[in-house]
């Protein structure tokens, strides 16, 4: 394995999902890591030999200190647009190779490429990255497993029946793990040096097919019953922006009636097949059965 050098790996976005697995994959591998935070006392879910830094995207000179001697980052952008020109200067003054989480907004399948906000974000940031020279990789994770908790886990704990719109509607989700491990390997080999990776799951599957699939993980029949768009809407109302429900929307009703994009990206990187929903589901069948617990502010 050729790696970029011994000297930390910087990760943006360190407690969020993919971020704390891509964690933990480094680690796994040999490599010092550093990780951002925003705030300290968010770290306390992090492993004792992480080096932890507080920093803010929007604030471009403090995550100095944790770039300061870093070999290379994984970003992960979670702010407005208005300061990414300033961070991605900073990270070409002081690492070799960036990693960027995007999205396949590049992709021709009418899911990716209906009107989306986080698109065009994350296509600005790619030019900025492009145009510092700068080593580096994209990974464009389609729809994660992780979604599905949110999604479906409150109707589930209620009952066996979800209401939800485009039941129809095919993706193919793919596991988080499966992502991080994908950027741990993009961070450390210099063969991917310019990759531009869409991740997938192995299989497209039906909205109404994946409650089934968790079903099966729960030991319960999960029945899918459709909804209309703006019930919808109606429901969602203040749990996420306007822009967002209509982009899934969007997404949702494109996919009906056509497989899923499904790329051998995983596969061909980590050498092994991608999980599929029902090893997440598996994995994970106590996001569908017990509450979350609440944040600590």
């Amino acid at each position: 394995m050729n790696q970029t050098d011994m000297a930390p790996v910087l990760v943006t976005g360190a407690t969020g999902r993919i971020g704390r697995l891509v964690i933990d994959q480094l680690l796994d591998a040999g490599v010092p890591v550093r990780a951002l935070v925003h705030r300290s006392e968010t770290a306390g879910t992090l492993p004792a030999n992480v080096e932890v830094f507080t920093g803010d995207l929007t604030v471009p000179e403090s995550l100095d200190p944790a770039l300061n001697g870093a070999g290379a980052a994984f970003l992960v952008w979670t702010a407005p647009s208005l300061t990414a020109a300033a961070v991605v200067e900073r990270l070409a003054a002081h690492v070799r190779r960036v990693v960027f989480l995007s999205s396949p907004h590049r992709t021709p399948h009418p899911f990716f490429q209906q009107p989306n906000p986080m698109a065009a974000l994350h296509a600005g940031i790619e030019q900025l990255i492009a145009a510092t020279g700068l080593e580096s990789a994209i990974i464009r994770p389609g729809m994660l497993a992780s979604n599905s908790p949110a999604w479906w886990a409150p109707a589930i704990r209620a009952g066996d029946v979800v209401r939800w719109p485009y039941a129809a509607a095919e993706t193919a989700p793919v596991d988080d793990r499966d992502v991080a491990a994908v950027a741990a390997r993009t961070l450390q080999q210099d063969e991917h040096i310019g990759g531009d990776y869409v991740l997938t799951g192995p299989e497209s599957l039906t909205h109404a097919a994946q409650l089934s699939v968790i079903g099966d993980a729960l030991g319960r029949r999960i029945v899918c019953e459709e909804m209309t768009p703006d019930e919808f809407r109606s429901l969602s109302r203040g749990t996420a922006p306007d822009a967002v429900i209509d982009m899934l929307l969007a997404a949702w009703s494109a996919a009906v009636g056509q497989p899923a994009y499904v790329t051998t990206a995983v596969a061909d990187i980590l050498g092994t097949a991608p999980r599929t929903l029902r090893q997440w589901a598996t994995d994970h069948a106590t996001a569908f059965t017990e509450a979350p617990r609440a944040r600590r502010p």
